[in-house]
């Protein structure tokens, strides 16, 4: 018997109801009986969501989080791996401090190469080609970057927090991965 039901008469069970236990020996309900099922389900997932945003509410913060996330997706864009991050990749030298990260990301073709410091970013695109470079770390791009015809881009503000790269090269727009600073 189900724990949800007081009454212990047998006699008073529902057959045709999905909450009783089945002592009807059916094996089949009815169309009807999984419509009141499906209905049901729809009224606990209604309800349960209810109870979460009372009882556990998404932060005001991430909810923005990801708001901003989805305003910074592009359909078009080509996703450029990190194929080398100097932080896992290269190995430490002793004595030396404040060492540049070098990043580099591939997107079929086109491969970028990037250091950050604390004064910057400076980077390559490879092959060399003008592009237009934006540091995404938030729901509006921060100053353009532009890369020259050998492809060499220089900025002045370090990255904060997670970032990634959005480069427009001719047709073609290419986004890095995500990474923190």
């Amino acid at each position: 018997m189900n724990g949800d039901r007081y009454d212990d008469d047998l006699d008073d069970l529902d057959p045709h109801d999905p909450y009783d236990d089945d002592l009807s020996g059916e094996e089949d309900r009815g169309e009807e009986d999984r419509g009141d099922e499906e209905f049901d389900a729809q009224i606990l997932e209604e309800e349960l969501r209810q109870a979460a945003a009372v009882l556990d509410p998404v932060p005001a913060e991430l909810q923005q989080i990801a708001v901003d996330a989805f305003a910074l997706h592009d359909l078009d864009a080509h996703v450029a791996e990190l194929t080398f991050d100097s932080l896992v990749d290269a190995l430490p030298v002793r004595g030396l401090t404040d060492v540049p990260r070098m990043l580099t990301f591939r997107a079929g073709e086109v491969t970028v190469d990037v250091e950050v410091t604390a004064q910057g970013l400076m980077g390559q695109v490879l092959p060399p080609q003008p592009a237009r470079i934006e540091v995404l770390g938030g729901p509006r791009p921060g100053s353009p970057l532009m890369a020259d015809d050998l492809g060499r881009f220089t900025g002045d503000a370090p990255p904060t927090g997670p970032f990634a790269l959005r480069l427009r090269t001719g047709g073609d727009v290419v986004v890095t991965e995500w990474l923190r600073a």
